[in-house]
């Protein structure tokens, strides 16, 4: 099976399968569904499954151990810690803030191990960068984990290439998790190169700028009443209109190649290099096999260039997040 590594520990499909959609802030869907789709994952060779405490919170996790039990030592789940979760509230509003002290890293590793009903964790991420506790000290306690056989690898998200290097001189780092689309390519400035450097894996999460690059999502009124991303910028009427035509360019582009402009965006992500493994979110089985299939998309270098040019986030209206949630990445 084509594979691609992240770090030194980790053998994944090129394409893996980003899970919070399925229980968290997107809509949801029934369980059955959600446990059909991970079941079909497995059996086309996806087996790269990520999820977080927070999602939920918590059920995604659950959902994942219950699905995935049967298929345990066929796939590589990753999961997140990193922020604090009150006790009352629906979904986004138990997130109060960030928390990365080390008893906190390990409590929450204990509490996932029990959720996914698993022994060990194979990829571990801080979820945020907590600007109040030194990643050398966070780090330091994930490491532990490893050393205790909890967890086997450790991955950082939205972390600066700064950060990363310094979480690297604690433990290695396998994997480093941001957004990073045609629309969204913070991470080309500085983060790429570290992890070329420091052989980390790159895991891009919203590879499809979170369903839009899709084609299929043209007003706010696609969306479900409570689905988080209608308070994006991006997911704005007005700035929907504007990239409007954007999207015709790729859908286009897509066309000529024979290809769903949903696959394009993912083939031209996987042409950055072999260190990089999206996560595309899928509730239907459908999407979940067009996305996988992206990996076996050739294109040019004339054709990526091309791509690029013209898709470039210089050509996008509105911010990938509010100024709040802003804050939190490149920490």
């Amino acid at each position: 099976m084509q594979t691609r590594k992240l770090g030194n520990e980790l053998d994944v499909y090129p394409v893996g399968l980003g899970c919070m959609g399925m229980s968290f802030v997107y809509g949801g869907q029934p369980e059955a569904d959600a446990i059909a789709t991970l079941r079909r994952a497995v059996d086309i060779g996806v087996n790269f499954f990520d999820t977080a405490e927070v999602y939920g919170p918590y059920e995604n996790e659950i959902l994942l151990g219950k699905a995935l039990k049967p298929v345990r030592d066929q796939v590589t789940i990753a999961t997140k810690f990193g922020f604090k979760i009150l006790e009352e509230g629906n979904g986004v509003e138990r997130m109060a803030g960030v928390d990365s002290r080390p008893e906190h890293v390990k409590a929450v590793a204990e509490a996932s191990l029990k959720r996914l009903g698993t022994e060990v964790i194979d990829l571990y991420y801080q979820h945020r960068v907590d600007p109040n506790v030194p990643i050398e000290d966070t780090v330091g306690a994930m490491a532990e984990l490893v050393q205790e056989g909890k967890v086997r690898a450790l991955g950082l998200s939205e972390a600066s290439a700064a950060t990363i290097r310094r979480a690297h001189a604690v433990h290695p780092i396998s994997a480093v998790q941001s957004e990073y689309s045609l629309w969204s390519r913070d991470p080309e400035e500085e983060v790429f190169a570290v992890c070329r450097e420091l052989d980390i894996g790159f895991v891009p999460y919203s590879p499809l700028g979170r369903g839009l690059l899709t084609g299929t999502i043209a007003k706010p009124e696609v969306l479900g009443a409570d689905d988080w991303r209608r308070g994006l910028p991006r997911f704005q009427a007005d700035a929907m209109a504007a990239n409007a035509a954007v999207i015709a360019t790729l859908e286009t582009m897509a066309a000529e190649k024979g290809v769903a402009p949903a696959q394009l965006a993912l083939a031209w992500v996987l042409h950055q290099g072999n260190f990089i493994v999206p996560i595309p979110g899928a509730r239907e089985i459908h999407h979940l096999e067009q996305n996988a299939a992206a990996a076996q998309i050739a294109l040019s270098q004339a054709e990526v260039a091309a791509i690029g040019d013209a898709l470039s986030p210089e050509k996008v209206v509105g911010k990938r997040y509010t100024e709040e949630m802003l804050a939190l990445v490149n920490g």
